[in-house]
């Protein structure tokens, strides 16, 4: 029986393919010959686990720098957005001293501008009978309103973070002092003098500074000089009356 092949070059094909197969297959057989080797096989596994390990330390600092970039920008964009408020913040918190300061200015005013009005009552009130007074001066120094310490906390100011908040204290200064200069024909007078001064809300740390004996107007009488200070009374002292004004 005669076979005719009349597809020449498809056989050769076939051929060709066959003996790449062959080929193939023998490299493989050399490489798992070769594989069978210990120290190449671990060379190769670590090869591949550094190849591994580099491939997903690559994405984690991948995706660290975007996140970090993400952040940056967020931030970036609150710190405009913000800036405003914290200039507007910083320009109120500036007013609300200011504010502070010329509050503790009237009050200091306010408080002082009866000082002398109720220590002249309580002294008339307690000037016994036949003794008058002959001066009645101040002698501790004169504090001005400029001169008073401010009573606002310090706060500072341009700075991010802002320091809560104390509470307002008043101002420390010594008491007034004050100095009577008068005569009596009687001692006693004098004591029941000093004594009604003493318990006076008003006046505090009466004291005998002088006494003698002199005449005045042809009679012997005592002169005396007290030393005392002006004490702030408690606000069950004072009596505060309502002033209505007629308007025409």
């Amino acid at each position: 029986m005669i076979e005719i092949n009349l597809l020449p070059r498809a056989g050769k094909r076939s051929g060709r393919r066959g003996s790449a197969a062959a080929g193939l297959s023998t490299r493989l057989g050399e490489l798992a010959a070769r594989v069978r080797d210990p120290y190449l096989a671990a060379a190769t596994a670590s090869l591949l686990l550094a190849a591994v390990a580099v491939g997903v330390l690559h994405l984690r600092h991948t995706s660290r720098v975007s996140e970090l970039a993400e952040r940056e920008q967020q931030a970036v964009q609150d710190s405009t957005r913000y800036a405003a408020v914290l200039h507007e913040k910083r320009a109120a918190e500036a007013q609300r001293d200011s504010i502070v300061r010329q509050l503790d200015i009237i009050r200091s005013i306010d408080n002082d501008r009866f000082v002398w009005p109720h220590l002249m009552e309580e002294v008339s009130r307690a000037l016994p009978a036949y003794t008058w007074l002959t001066s009645l001066q101040q002698t501790s120094a004169v504090v001005s309103v400029a001169a008073r310490p401010d009573s606002a906390p310090a706060r500072a100011r341009g700075r991010g973070a802002a320091a809560p908040a104390a509470a307002p204290q008043a101002p420390t200064r010594p008491p007034m002092s004050f100095r009577l200069v008068g005569n009596t024909v009687d001692i006693q007078a004098l004591t029941r003098f000093m004594t009604l001064l003493e318990a006076s809300p008003f006046i505090q740390n009466v004291q005998l500074a002088r006494s003698d004996v002199t005449e005045a107007q042809g009679k012997q009488v005592t002169q005396f000089q007290l030393e005392a200070e002006y004490e702030v009374p408690p606000p069950s002292a004072i009596r505060t009356v309502p002033v209505s004004l007629t308007v025409r």
